[in-house]
Parts: C-alpha cells; sequence; structure tokens
C-alpha cells in the first residue's frame, strides 16, 4: 500500500506557485504569496496563494506559520488553518504582525506558510453519563494542574 496522497491543485492566478517541500524530508511544502501585501501591527490580512486545492474524502489540509516569519513576528493568528475536504474556494493565510514596527511587508512570491496533508479520522460521538467515564488519575485537573504550566 502506497502512503502518497493526490492533491488535485489547480491555478487561479497567473503567479501561483505550487506549493513544493524545502528539502527531500521536509514535512510541510512552502505556499507563496501571489500579491504585495502589508500587514499592519495588531491586524490580520489575507494572503493570497492563488491555488484551490481538492483534498481527499478522509484528510485535511493543514496551513501553519514558517517558523523564520514567526521569529519576526509575522504569526497565524488561528494556530494551524484547517482546509477541509469539501472546500473549494482559494487557499488564504491568514497572518497577524506582532513584531518590531508599524508594519510587515509580504512581497510577491515570498513563502508564507506551511502547508501539510493530514488523515481525518471518522468520528462517531458516543453521549454516555459522566459516571459512565473511565476515572484517570488527572481526573478533571487541568491549566496547571500537572505541574508544567
Amino acid at each position: 500500500m502506497s502512503d502518497d496522497v493526490e492533491v488535485r491543485v489547480a491555478r487561479i492566478h497567473p503567479d501561483a506557485q505550487l506549493p513544493k517541500q524545502g528539502s527531500d524530508l521536509a514535512a510541510g511544502f512552502d505556499l507563496f504569496c501571489v500579491e504585495r501585501v502589508e500587514v499592519q501591527k495588531g491586524t490580520t490580512e489575507l494572503l493570497p496563494t492563488g491555488l484551490v486545492m481538492e483534498i481527499p474524502a478522509g484528510w485535511e489540509g493543514q496551513i501553519r506559520c514558517r517558523s523564520g516569519l514567526g521569529k519576526k513576528g509575522l504569526i497565524l493568528p488561528n494556530g494551524v488553518g484547517t482546509i477541509d475536504a469539501d472546500y473549494r474556494g482559494e487557499v488564504n493565510v491568514l497572518a497577524h504582525w506582532i513584531g518590531n514596527g508599524e508594519s510587515y511587508v509580504v512581497e510577491k512570491g515570498e513563502r508564507i506558510g506551511q502547508f501539510l496533508v493530514k488523515r481525518v479520522p471518522r468520528i462517531i460521538f458516543v453521549e454516555v453519563d459522566r459516571e459512565d467515564l473511565d476515572d484517570t488519575g488527572r481526573g478533571d485537573g487541568g491549566y496547571g494542574s500537572t505541574g508544567r504550566f
């Protein structure tokens, strides 16, 4: 059985670039911006890729921050973006500027995010009474209860 997953991609902008791996073993594929966009401090902008994708059923596309941009202060406000298998609009990267300076200019052709494809299992929720849930050592302890927060 092959681990290959076929993702069909259409360019809807003449300058759109297909996602590219930075190295042979890179988990993510670079996404590129198709226009110059200025992101003002404290604001969020959509960075267009000029691509539409067909993610296969049972899979999701994930958009993650590029570490180099994150280090500068250009982050993804939603952490990881999800592209559902039934979405057929343009793939955009949400970018939020928290770095030094009043703005960050994303140049046309700049790498703006990492794209990964991950399996999504079929989930079936089964409602039960709370006392029917298994007990654990942690119980309902959260937000620092393990001493690591």
